[in-house]
């Protein structure tokens, strides 16, 4: 469904992705796991086209999408939420949501969209600043679901989230998957959340996947040793 190959990302004469190689399945959920400065949020955006590639490539379905414009990339079925949400803070819920729809065919939030996420229709007239952080970040993946992905990319979704609310998350996204049939790449540092929602465990060090497990098979002491600072 996704495949990414000898890909770079520079910043000026500074490599920051190098030569990385990995492919995600359809409907497999992967996690990406770095400490700081691995090079997870520069890869993310890359992906998506908000930073410009070095080299390599980036199919979607099969489709090459590395030089296309990141609206473009929406329209073949990419989707991000970044972290930090970006969220429009004086929009409502609604309106946020409806942002996401300009690629598509629709002009009216699909009601399974408020199905996944039930306390947005309660607040679709609240204005987003006014969310708490994991309501905010379920008005992210909304919005980016508005879209209809064949791929999610969700950059650090756990940041200045309860832990109880990412348990919930963790579930949300799953049922996502079996629900919808997409493919799921989430960048983290949190080992328990990304062992709670994974297929499969990717690890990347210094702009390199360094390590791949499958989740029932993962190593979790060595895994963590990368993420400690």
């Amino acid at each position: 469904m996704f495949s990414v190959s000898d890909y770079s990302v520079a910043y000026g004469q500074s490599t920051v992705i190098n030569n990385l190689n990995m492919q995600i399945n359809k409907n497999e959920i992967v996690a990406i796991l770095g400490r700081n400065g691995m090079g997870k949020t520069t890869l993310m955006k890359s992906l998506v086209g908000m930073i410009q590639s070095k080299s390599g490539s980036i199919k979607l379905d099969g489709n090459e999408i590395c030089n296309l414009k990141s609206h473009d990339r929406v329209s073949s079925g990419l989707a991000f939420v970044p972290q930090g949400r970006m969220i429009f803070s004086m929009m409502t819920v609604k309106e946020n949501i409806e942002t996401g729809l300009t690629t598509v065919k629709e002009k009216k939030i699909p009601q399974n969209l408020y199905e996944l996420f039930p306390v947005l229709e309660e607040m679709k007239s609240r204005r987003g600043g006014n969310l708490s952080g994991g309501q905010q970040q379920q008005l992210a993946i909304a919005r980016a679901l508005a879209s209809e992905p064949k791929v999610l990319l969700l950059d650090e979704p756990t940041e200045g989230i309860q832990p109880s609310i990412i348990h919930e998350m963790a579930r949300t996204l799953k049922k996502i998957r079996d629900e919808r049939g997409l493919s799921i790449i989430v960048s983290e540092q949190v080992l328990s959340f990304a062992l709670d929602i994974a297929d499969r465990i990717l690890v990347i060090e210094k702009g390199d996947i360094v390590r791949e497990d499958l989740r029932d098979s993962v190593d979790q002491q060595s895994v963590a040793a990368y993420l400690a600072i």
